[in-house]
């Protein structure tokens, strides 16, 4: 009965797929934003950081956009990014890649380390962290995988960054269970807020800060826990220096990294939070948050 499940599952998920082709982007984007926020999406006027995201979708288009989403490819683009502005030891920034594979059977398991994380290039969300690999179920795994490689991740929210992404799995350093993630919000390359998830497979909550770490008293989604003591982190101020590099040459980038004892790694690179569909308590915050971004002259298609 599960595996019947699943399968109905998988029909609707592609029928949905197939369906979001038919429409163009603008008409789709509108009817999505109203089914996930419930209001109307003022697409030539926006003022919301909401809106604002879905503007950016439609309207500023980059080839490098494609390269910094690409969670193979922006590994390279940064690189290059932190070297321009000085930085010599660039490596460092990033968990160990042990390989790159084009399809799901291209993977030598026996060459990768008990422990390790599989990741799709060219989505959101296709993580398999891989603790223990005698526990792995291949079969899953493999069906989970190639299942991501099929789709473009694109026609579920139009954010274009991904529409032309080379669909592919990497293998990278799995940097164990109490790393912490954090996402950096840049506006015009300035770091405003940083956003902190924890107790995410028990009861999700999300913290918001200040660049300067304090605590905002603010919900994006997530409740946030104004109890729980979230530690600054040690290398902060380098956080967002490295942060403000990457996204000076955009209106609006959200850093993703993660920080264990005193180092540093860059995780990747976002320009839509949660598709820019992310409900904001109060609402006034979309608003604030959408006077910070500066819409650039129209690049889109």
């Amino acid at each position: 009965m599960i595996i019947r499940a699943l399968k109905k599952i998988e029909f609707l998920k592609r029928t949905f797929y197939s369906i979001c082709g038919l429409f163009p982007d603008e008409l789709y984007m509108k009817a999505y934003f109203r089914a996930q926020m419930g209001r109307k999406l003022d697409i030539d006027n926006p003022k919301t950081f909401n809106e604002k995201l879905q503007w950016l979708k439609l309207h500023n288009h980059k080839e490098e956009y494609t390269l910094m989403a690409d969670k193979y490819a922006a590994r390279f683009w940064i690189k290059s990014r932190l070297s321009d502005y000085g930085y010599e030891s660039t490596e460092k920034y990033f968990p160990v890649l042990y390989g790159v594979y084009s399809r799901f059977d291209e993977i030598d398991f026996a060459k990768l380390p008990n422990s390790f994380v599989l990741k799709t290039t060219h989505d959101s969300g296709t993580v398999i962290l891989v603790k223990n690999k005698s526990e792995l179920d291949i079969h899953a795994t493999r069906k989970l995988l190639t299942r991501s490689l099929k789709r473009n991740y694109f026609w579920c929210g139009r954010e274009w960054a991904y529409k032309n992404i080379m669909p592919r799995i990497i293998a990278e350093q799995y940097l164990g269970d109490n790393i912490m993630d954090y996402k950096l919000f840049c506006f015009g390359g300035q770091v405003r807020a940083i956003q902190v998830d924890f107790d995410r497979f028990i009861n999700h909550k999300r913290n918001i800060y200040a660049a300067n770490w304090d605590l905002c008293v603010l919900q994006i989604i997530y409740p946030c826990d104004y109890k729980r003591i979230v530690p600054k982190p040690d290398k902060l101020d380098e956080m967002i220096r490295i942060a403000e590099i990457l996204s000076s040459d955009a209106p609006f980038l959200r850093v993703d990294m993660y920080s264990l004892n005193t180092e540093i790694y860059i995780g990747e690179l976002t320009f839509y939070p949660e598709s820019g569909t992310g409900k904001f308590i109060p609402y006034s915050t979309d608003e604030e948050w959408g006077s910070w971004i500066i819409l650039p002259p129209q690049t889109g298609e």
